[in-house]
């Protein structure tokens, strides 16, 4: 039988651990909240947006749209969207692991550079070959989740295409969780750069634009807001997600700590009873020895 002591240390600390996992859980819950009515309230205006800016750029050429430039796929950029902290289940590993397959299957003969958006992404790839060095994209990027804003979007967007227009990359990625419930988080490889045309069934017709005030001051408008809008929506759902996959986490580690807390008092009393029984039966040994 185990030592009552060891016993009574282990249900004390797996107490502890219970408490702090359920409190991470109603926090993550509370944060859920919020980042859930964001990220459905952007969803349509995001998507819709994103179908006129492909529906657009469809009738334009490079020289109209700098955005649509797709020659060729020597250089490619592959923004990974992550968390700043851990207990979150698998959320960062399937990002980090979809990230490491696209370098090593589908962009293997390509020069592959990684832009991260979290503290455990960058922790994954710092000291790898593919880190961004000495290039103008922007830096400090795990800041943008502790004010998480458009305008911080914007500017991180801005400069990615920017590097684009200059011809630093040929193509951009984003890698990212997107939120579909609490406990369902969908990884997504999105292709940000260059935009994608639209899918045209056989003999549908494309979509026909009008322009006011004219096609150049709309294109130069539209499209950028368009991108900084499609990667705010995807840092967006990477937090929502966040939140859903450390909510569900923190709730099986508070199931299974009070599984074994069960476990830990009934061993506790086994043991106990155990003691008990020992030492009536010293006592009664001694006393027939002392009659004997």
């Amino acid at each position: 039988m185990p030592n009552l002591k060891e016993v009574r240390i282990r249900i004390t600390s797996v107490n502890s651990t219970m408490q702090i996992t359920s409190a991470m859980k109603m926090v993550s819950a509370a944060k859920l909240r919020k980042a859930q009515d964001a990220v459905t309230q952007m969803r349509p205006y995001s998507e819709k947006l994103q179908e006129i800016l492909e529906g657009v750029s469809a009738g334009l050429d490079t020289s109209e749209n700098v955005y649509g430039r797709a020659d060729k796929e020597d250089s490619v950029l592959i923004i990974v969207i992550t968390s700043n902290r851990g207990l979150c289940g698998a959320f960062n590993s399937q990002v980090i692991k979809r990230t490491k397959q696209l370098i090593t299957n589908d962009y293997k003969d390509k020069k592959v550079t990684v832009l991260t958006f979290g503290k455990k992404a960058e922790d994954a790839f710092r000291k790898t070959d593919h880190f961004i060095k000495g290039t103008l994209l922007p830096r400090h990027t795990n800041e943008i989740f502790d004010d998480l804003s458009y305008d911080n979007a914007a500017s991180a967007a801005k400069k990615i295409m920017d590097a684009f227009k200059a011809k630093q990359f040929d193509k951009v990625l984003l890698v990212y969780n997107s939120f579909k419930n609490a406990a369902v988080q969908i990884i997504r490889t999105e292709q940000f750069l260059p935009i994608v045309p639209p899918v045209v069934e056989e003999g549908a017709n494309s979509p026909d634009y009008i322009f006011e005030p004219n096609m150049e001051e709309i294109v130069a408008d539209l499209i950028p807001k368009s991108l900084k809008t499609q990667f705010f929506k995807a840092l967006l759902d990477s937090v929502a997600s966040e939140h859903g996959a450390r909510m569900t986490a923190m709730h099986k580690a508070t199931d299974n700590a009070g599984d074994l807390l069960k476990e830990l008092k009934l061993t506790y009393n086994k043991a106990r009873q155990a003691s008990i029984t020992k030492e009536i039966l010293e006592i009664v040994g001694g006393a027939e020895a002392l009659n004997g």
